[in-house]
């Protein structure tokens, strides 16, 4: 039997949970990536799961028989870096890391400790060319 997956769209409040952030930093940098996001995906936020704050919804499923939904972009503010989920491996998108400024990469995700540490116009491109991707290989919701 399929494992259910941990990361489903959930009704909890995206303020609440900015709110609760300790960092001020952070809670500074969430709220503008909130903007930044929205403004960009045209989607409003929602929570997905406890920590990650996601924009648009598409289902996917793999050859392996695994799917469902997820949201096309998000962020989660963690106690290290700000996760920044907007990366999808294509040539234009390892072109933009190049010039996007000081981060670390992760398997699926950009950590980011300060948002004035990346290029955020380099970002929406990453975002756009996310959008694209997304919607051409599962159709955003």
């Amino acid at each position: 039997m399929a494992k259910a997956n941990k990361t489903v769209f959930t009704e909890d409040s995206v303020t609440d949970f900015i709110e609760q952030v300790s960092d001020a930093q952070q809670r500074s940098d969430s709220y503008e990536l909130v903007r930044l996001m929205e403004q960009c995906s045209g989607k409003a936020p929602r929570m997905w799961g406890s920590s990650i704050i996601g924009f648009g919804e598409y289902h996917y499923k793999y050859d392996s028989g695994h799917e469902g939904d997820a949201p096309v972009i998000g962020f989660s503010p963690r106690k290290a870096a700000l996760s920044v989920y907007v990366y999808c491996d294509t040539i234009r998108q390892q072109e933009l890391l190049n010039a996007l400024g000081k981060f670390k990469m992760g398997k699926a995700c950009i950590y980011v400790k300060k948002l004035e540490h990346i290029d955020q116009e380099v970002l929406k491109e990453m975002i756009a060319d996310t959008l694209q991707f997304i919607d051409q290989k599962y159709g955003i919701k």
